[in-house]
């Protein structure tokens, strides 16, 4: 070892701490500190490795879907008749489980901090995830049926636990499960398309997608944990007319 980096929780896949956006509450699954604790980082000698972004839209405040884009999904959908755009089967777990992890292992291994995911790692995410899974919210990009790309949201449980306190029992629980689908607000956890089908916008495709399908909820969606050097998707979040709003820093510090 010769580095040491963090902070990172990899049970949760939390990484960073919140730099700015510290008037935002965390989404869930994200972490949240105050702005000292960049402070005692670099006081102990770690110093900036890579910042994570954050970009939000929220249809109750006037965002729109720009319209180029909705002519962008027609043309292409013309263009291109084997491809076909799809929400998750609950059905169907497992095998919607083995193609998002295929996805994932050939579209993100370049990505900075990359790390192998296991099939039954992503399984078992998923399974959790089932009794809050909500279909508007995760779609595939499939071509001639064969699944080749995926967006991953999931609703912000976190306005429920403020609300229950934290407490699952006795009832806080039924609160959590009943209140999920009434959420307008979603985090945008994951979003991945093959290698071989870069450049052909499928990435808007999906995001279009499932903006549209939560819209008619008022959606409020945050999408996080953008690599500052990705410009392919910060470029397409920011063409959509997303705004950036928070900042998450990771750090690292040679040993």
């Amino acid at each position: 070892m010769n580095a040491v980096r963090g902070p990172i929780n990899p049970v949760s896949e939390c990484w960073g701490f919140l730099l700015r956006g510290h008037g935002r509450p965390a989404t869930f699954l994200s972490p949240y500190n105050p702005p000292r604790y960049n402070d005692y980082a670099l006081g102990r000698g770690f110093a900036k490795v890579k910042d994570l972004l954050v970009y939000e839209a929220d249809a109750l405040e006037g965002y729109r879907i720009p319209p180029r884009f909705l002519e962008f999904r027609r043309r292409l959908l013309e263009r291109r008749p084997r491809l076909s755009v799809r929400p998750l089967d609950l059905k169907r777990i497992p095998q919607e489980a083995e193609a998002i992890w295929s996805i994932t292992n050939q579209a993100v291994s370049g990505n900075w901090g990359y790390v192998p995911l296991g099939r039954e790692e992503l399984a078992d995410v998923l399974r959790q995830l089932k009794p809050i899974a909500d279909p508007d919210a995760i779609w595939l990009v499939e071509d001639s049926g064969q699944a080749v790309g995926y967006a991953l949201g999931f609703p912000d449980l976190n306005i429920l636990l403020r609300r229950i306190h934290g407490r699952l029992l006795p009832f806080g629980f039924l609160t959590l499960l009943r209140g999920a689908r009434r959420l307008r607000d979603y985090r945008l956890f994951g979003l991945a398309v093959l290698p071989a089908y870069h450049g052909l916008g499928l990435d808007v495709l999906l995001y279009v997608s499932l903006f549209e399908a939560l819209q008619p909820r008022g959606v409020h969606l945050e999408a996080n944990y953008i690599l500052e050097d990705n410009a392919r998707i910060r470029n397409a979040l920011e063409k959509l007319s997303l705004t950036q709003t928070k900042v998450y820093r990771v750090y690292e510090k040679r040993l």
